[in-house]
């Protein structure tokens, strides 16, 4: 599968399946071997430790504990296996449908929707539904990903678009690539920023610590948001944030690197926050695109959801 054809934000792997051999260096003699596989391969050390009990995991040829400290020169080798059920069944999920025509397809999706199963996680996602839906969704994204071509988190709400066909997934991750999408969010944050406008150029890469979570590091990847201040209040701002790279988690990290992390952020916010929203207060509300085979640029929007809509007013009155 070629970097043309398949544009995800560039941390996902694909894992399932493959096996990995290295051999441990100087400068690795005394790390955990659960812990020096878990950051080569981006997976948790609880599972890589799965592996190790299941005899997955090899260190010179023979089954090793968890807590197994590397040696100069040792061979590691690691067979990931193949989820056991990858079958995607169609569900009857209703969509909010913006836009639909033979090759493109935009949804609004609500808080709380995953976009494309995973392994062990196959209903209830954006995927079901769509599969439902309509029959003709592009093939390039395998099994688990018919027709999408970018994603949102479960929490954040708002605009994706899918791909019917492989020229329009082909044309669409094209220009993700090449950064011509406009993807223009609305986020509520922690805080008031002081700044009218600002951007906000960091590398992001995966927490050195929690494997889950992404960071600011310099040896991250490119990264750059765009923001510009539509309303403050005591304690809070919103803010419009527009995408020029589309890491994992982007807008999340960024606003809390620059000390305002979003409202409800369960992984990037503070523990104490507003109450009211269930996830971020985060929602995908432009999108445009140049129509894979017209040629023609098309953009749309889509309303604050109730939830986050509700917090503003609360905090609008707060001013009054």
């Amino acid at each position: 599968m070629s970097e043309e054809t398949m544009i995800w934000e560039e941390e996902d792997r694909e894992l399932d399946g493959q096996t990995y051999d290295w051999t441990a260096s100087e400068e690795d003699e005394g790390e955990r071997v659960d812990k020096w596989v878990a950051e080569k391969v981006d997976r948790s050390r609880t599972m890589v430790q799965g592996y190790i009990e299941g005899g997955l995991l090899l260190v010179n040829g023979r089954p090793i504990k968890a807590n197994y400290k590397l040696r100069p020169g040792d061979a590691v080798s690691l067979e990931i296996p193949e989820p056991e059920d990858t079958r995607i069944e169609p569900e009857n999920i209703p969509l909010d449908l913006v836009y639909e025509d033979a090759d493109v397809i935009v949804v609004n999706k609500p808080r709380g929707m995953v976009v494309h199963p995973a392994a062990g996680h196959t209903k209830g996602t954006l995927v079901n539904a769509l599969m439902y839906h309509c029959t003709d969704l592009s093939g390039i994204g395998g099994e688990l990903r018919p027709g999408i071509v970018h994603r949102i988190d479960k929490d954040t709400s708002g605009l994706i678009m899918a791909a019917k066909n492989d020229m329009a997934h082909q044309s669409l991750s094209r220009q993700l690539k090449d950064h011509t999408v406009t993807r223009q969010y609305i986020a509520l944050v922690h805080g008031v920023v002081n700044h009218d406008l600002g951007t906000v150029d960091a590398p992001i890469g995966r927490h050195p610590v929690h494997r889950k979570e992404m960071s600011v590091r310099k040896d991250g990847r490119h990264a750059v948001t765009h923001f510009h201040v539509l309303e403050r209040f005591n304690g809070y701002t919103l803010l419009e944030c527009k995408l020029e790279t589309g890491r994992t988690h982007q807008i999340r990290v960024h606003m809390q690197f620059i000390g305002h992390p979003l409202v409800g952020d369960p992984v990037y916010g503070p523990k104490r926050t507003l109450s009211g929203i269930e996830g971020q207060a985060l929602h995908a509300q432009v999108l445009g695109f140049t129509h894979p085979r017209t040629g023609e640029y098309l953009e749309f929007s889509a309303p604050m959801p109730e939830d986050m809509l509700a917090l503003v007013e609360r905090l609008r009155k707060d001013m009054a």
